[in-house]
């Protein structure tokens, strides 16, 4: 096979790690010692002059803080290393206007991880249909699920590795995620339909053909009972306990309950969101959804002292609503499954899609009879049907007009073309 029909692919794939209790805490010690020489670089940093700030001086500091204080030895070289790279690499997006400034990273409200960068290091292998083992520094062989066959052994070269992992802990233990990168054949293009998608509350997905994707509660009546008895214990303690004290064990046990029922709906979710998109990836060959600017969408109703705001409850139930929806994560499971497949993903402006009619494309006043039914009020058409389906016509009636948007990469090389200047003769 030529080497222009292969493409370099890379992707990330997380398992479960069978550790034991020792080893559990070891690596608590690990995420703890990196999250802190976070928040000891960030000080440093923005306390130095600007003309002192630079990645040299960063790494001589860090290396001289590991050798001073014991506890931050726990933390291997390696990983030090990465926690510098993402710092500066924070920087970077912060000054290409890409992403905020650095913050400061509380022990509670931070997700616990450790980068392994050398994909060496790991040392992979399977040693059972169920189970491989990968090499962690400073604390051996460990155990992880084997779900998903991986480029190791004969299988592994240049091309086809593991370039590193990173190590991350939720309500339900340590898992590692390996980075991994393959070659392999770039796909045909899709022969599949085109098909128009609106996403919403009720109905989670609804496409232009008619078909709609729906799922039930994440959680189960009883699961939702012992989240409600949970959430108002921890509330219960919560009062008890004074400004500035430290937090009690029952709180924290509280907390940590409420986290594990609220990580089960999210593996749910997580399941459902990858089923679907894949099954309508290996359908369609265009997928046409509305770009939404979902964080306008959640934004607080609460107003100010001055200029109160009304309905609040009402908003942030809804907010809750659509941010438990996960739409931005359901767009971006599907571009990369479209792309993996030759197909591909557009996207089309959202103002007036739910208003206007699919059947005459005109807007009329009262169409929107209900959050679930449109009924066009054009004396002409008379259109009726469901108010998502009209909406997922929409979508795909304007990118064949030709109204699909440019990719902010594609903008921003537009951009730099305009201001590029034309060479002039001499």
């Amino acid at each position: 096979m030529d080497q222009q029909e292969l493409e370099k692919r890379q992707f990330g794939h997380r398992a479960r790690l069978a550790l034991s209790s020792a080893q559990a805490g070891a690596l608590d010690r690990q995420a703890h010692a990196a999250r802190t020489l976070w928040n000891l670089l960030h000080d440093w940093w923005t306390m130095l002059p600007r003309d002192k700030r630079t990645l040299a001086a960063a790494d001589a500091a860090i290396r001289q803080a590991r050798a001073e204080v014991d506890w931050l030895g726990a933390l291997p070289a390696q990983a030090a290393q990465a926690v510098l790279k993402t710092y500066f690499q924070a920087w970077k997006n912060c000054w290409e206007r890409q992403a905020g400034a650095p913050e400061f990273k509380a022990r509670f409200r931070t997700v616990m991880s450790v980068d392994v960068p050398q994909g060496r290091d790991l040392h992979v292998v399977r040693v059972h249909r169920r189970w491989g083992m990968v090499n962690i520094p400073k604390l051996g062989r460990i155990r992880f699920r084997w779900t998903k066959d991986l480029p190791v052994g004969s299988r592994a070269d240049n091309n086809n590795r593991i370039t590193g992992a990173r190590l991350v802990k939720d309500a339900f233990g340590w898992h590692i995620a390996f980075r991994v990168q393959t070659l392999t054949p770039k796909p045909e293009p899709h022969t599949g339909p085109e098909v128009g998608i609106d996403v919403g509350i009720t109905i989670p997905l609804t496409l232009s053909d008619g078909e709609q994707y729906d799922h039930g509660s994440w959680l189960t009546p009883k699961e939702q009972a012992k989240l409600l008895r949970w959430e108002q214990r921890a509330a219960h303690r919560k009062e008890h306990r004074e400004k500035g004290e430290r937090t009690s064990r029952r709180l924290t046990r509280a907390y940590d309950q409420i986290a594990r029922i609220r990580a089960t709906a999210k593996r749910r979710r997580d399941d459902w969101q990858h089923k679907t998109t894949t099954e309508i990836a290996v359908k369609y060959g265009t997928a046409v959804v509305e770009a939404l600017t979902i964080t306008n969408m959640t934004a607080s109703a609460r107003g100010s002292i001055e200029a109160p705001g009304r309905t609040v409850a009402q908003k942030a139930g809804l907010n809750r609503s659509i941010l438990g929806e996960a739409w931005g994560r359901t767009v971006e499971l599907l571009t990369y499954k479209l792309a993996h497949r030759g197909g591909t993903l557009a996207k089309v402006p959202a103002p007036g899609t739910s208003q206007r009619c699919s059947q005459c494309h005109t807007v009329t006043p009262g169409s929107r009879e209900s959050q679930a039914v449109f009924v066009c009020k054009n004396p002409a058409c008379g259109w009726a049907g469901n108010a998502d389906h009209n909406a997922a016509r929409n979508h795909l009636h304007l990118y064949r007009t030709g109204h699909a948007l440019v990719p902010a990469a594609g903008r921003a090389v537009a951009r730099r073309a305009r201001r590029v200047k034309p060479a002039t003769a001499r």
